[in-house]
């Protein structure tokens, strides 16, 4: 990674010196103004540094354009690669011992939009966008009215005012500017505001048998699943999910594996970031990869109940000789939680027999139709 230039000046800082800024205001819980000023007067910071008592310091904005860089390709996966290196060489992490595996969901940097305020936010990002590359492609599109409607973030709350009109409308104006843009042919490249709104549009509306644009509600045209719906034109891989009754939030997940040995300090190996509507069990293997690459697999990999799907846990005894220890997820049925019908432990397998016998005793084997007595009892 290249030095970083403070500006106003030709002097360079490495990413070290930088990188230390950013641990160090981690720690301490400082903004980027808040650190650069404890690096200009904190002689702790100069020493971590390893600057002059006398430096000047730089521009807070150096370090917003440090972190850019960091998190550009899989630069921050390579500075973690080299870290864990020396640590490596120096006896403080190594393999084949006990690691631990847990996540934590991470916001996405978006405002909380509703439905309505969503799609009316993506044909202002549209407007924008256009407007800062093509502006003469909106002639003859926009006009005062558009102005007021769009000239703003959008808030309107959970209850505004005439909904269904400002839907019906704020449809008909995404249909149009659309529209309008693909008309102009070669003279417009749609960006990513533009593909954003697309999208929205398709998961927010449909179309009846008139050719009407209509509302979706889960009983009229249906809605997507959560794992693919927009949340916000400015992050359209920003994902809304809920566990529980509690704990919901639109962003992604962020999985953190360190050693936890106890002859050893506790070192982290790994850090991996999906969606938040994907499943914690589905991001094992990817973990187990970079954790080969990296010559530091675990023995035995400690994960709560979400990672413990069967499927995952025979792979990485497969793949990796590892033992996934956890407890199993638990049925999460309403028939479960209520006691009524039955629980997958109701029911009695016999693998030597390839036989699986039912809380009614009616069996079955494998390739033949179930037993029936001759008064059959109520259906399993």
């Amino acid at each position: 990674m290249r030095s970083s230039v403070v500006p106003g000046g030709s002097r360079r800082l490495s990413p070290a010196q930088l990188a230390t800024v950013c641990v160090l205001q981690f720690l301490l819980g400082l903004s980027d103004r808040q650190a650069v000023e404890a690096v200009r007067c904190r002689i702790d910071f100069k020493y971590a540094m390893a600057l002059e008592l006398d430096d000047p310091g730089f521009h807070h904005s150096v370090l917003a354009d440090f972190r850019d860089r960091l998190a550009e390709g899989d630069r921050a996966d390579r500075l973690l690669d080299l870290a864990l290196a020396r640590l490596k060489e120096a006896g403080l992490v190594r393999e084949r011992t006990t690691q631990r595996t847990d996540s934590t969901h991470v916001l996405a940097a978006v405002r909380d939009l509703t439905r309505l305020e969503l799609v009316t936010e993506a044909v202002r990002a549209v407007l924008e966008e256009v407007a800062r590359t093509a502006s003469h492609l909106l002639d003859g599109l926009v006009d005062e009215d558009w102005g007021r409607r769009y000239g703003r973030p959008v808030r309107l709350g959970k209850n505004p005012t005439r909904p269904k009109t400002r839907i019906l409308a704020a449809g008909d104006d995404a249909s149009r500017l659309m529209e309008h843009l693909h008309r102009q042919g070669p003279d417009y490249r749609p960006g990513p505001q533009a593909e954003a709104l697309r999208q929205i549009i398709v998961q927010n509306y449909y179309r009846d048998a008139t050719g009407r644009l209509r509302w979706r509600t889960a009983d009229e045209g249906g809605l997507p699943p959560s794992s693919s719906v927009i949340v916000s034109p400015y992050d359209t891989t920003a994902r809304y999910v809920r566990h529980g009754h509690i704990v919901r939030w639109k962003g992604f997940a962020a999985h953190v594996t360190e050693t936890c040995a106890s002859d050893s300090v506790n070192v982290i190996t790994g850090v991996a970031t999906t969606s938040a509507a994907t499943n914690d069990g589905e991001a094992l293997p990817g973990i187990h990869t970079r954790l080969a690459r990296r010559g530091l697999l675990p023995a035995e990999h400690l994960v709560d109940g979400g990672y413990t799907s069967l499927v995952h846990m025979e792979r990485a005894a497969r793949e990796h000789q590892i033992i996934v220890s956890g407890p199993l997820p638990g049925n999460p049925t309403r028939q479960h939680r209520k006691n009524e019908g039955f629980d997958r432990d109701d029911f009695h397998i016999y693998f030597g027999r390839r036989q699986v016998t039912c809380p009614k005793v009616r069996s079955a084997r494998a390739g033949t139709a179930p037993t029936r007595p001759p008064h059959p009892p109520p259906p399993c």
